[in-house]
């Protein structure tokens, strides 16, 4: 089973710029939406030549891509879907016109297949869902999602050990480690020594690998 992470945050509150302190050689981007990386000079080190930035929209071959990359590539230490939720929009837009609560169903069950089937993979393996918040009617933050049954009956975060909220503050981009009343965020107790760290994927692999591994 691999280390997976969600990152939730607002657009903006820098989840994708996190990627920039990963090594491109041992690290897979898969992002839902055609669009550059928010850091300078990334398409040096992520391009699909270099077989480590893949644009895809379905969820079938993303899950395809997946199972390749944990049986096939021993070499990549990182993995990050970017961004999870643009998944089920996709989804949904392109079956719009359709009528009955079948789809909703359908789009439940595969933001439930992707995460599973990420979670499934080899344990040297560090997953990254990064993805976007909501807030609810109770002023809770959490992950945005489509549709009730996806919120009532599949509960995202439950999936894996660790939540972080990327937020800005004082004008820094950072990742909240625990819930603050409001911000859903998880960790193990004492993963990380301060309730708000840098939004840096890398130092957040590190400090997973050497929690884990003791």
């Amino acid at each position: 089973m691999s280390n997976t992470v969600i990152i939730v945050g607002a657009s903006g509150s820098g989840k994708s710029t996190s990627i920039r302190g990963l090594d491109p050689l041992s690290t897979v981007i898969i992002s839902a939406n055609d669009k550059p990386l928010p850091f300078r000079g990334y398409k040096k080190n992520y391009n699909e030549e270099a077989k480590n930035f893949y644009h895809i929209q379905d969820h079938n071959k993303v899950i395809g891509y997946i199972r390749a990359i944990d049986k096939r590539r021993p070499e990549i230490k990182t993995l990050v879907i970017d961004d999870f939720n643009y998944y089920m929009t996709h989804e949904f837009m392109n079956r719009v016109m359709e009528r009955g609560f079948d789809k909703y169903n359908e789009l439940a069950f595969h933001a439930y297949e992707m995460i599973t089937e990420i979670t499934r993979t080899r344990e040297d393996l560090t997953c990254f869902i990064l993805t976007h918040s909501d807030t609810d009617a109770q002023g809770n933050v959490k992950i945005k999602t489509i549709g009730k049954l996806i919120d009532d009956k599949i509960c995202l975060a439950g999936m894996v050990t660790c939540v972080l909220h990327s937020q800005v503050q004082d004008g820094k981009y950072k990742f909240l480690t625990q819930h603050n009343g409001t911000h859903l965020a998880k960790s193990p107790i004492d993963m990380f020594s301060d309730q708000y760290i840098d939004n840096d994927l890398e130092f957040v692999r590190q400090s997973m690998t050497t929690y884990f591994e003791g």
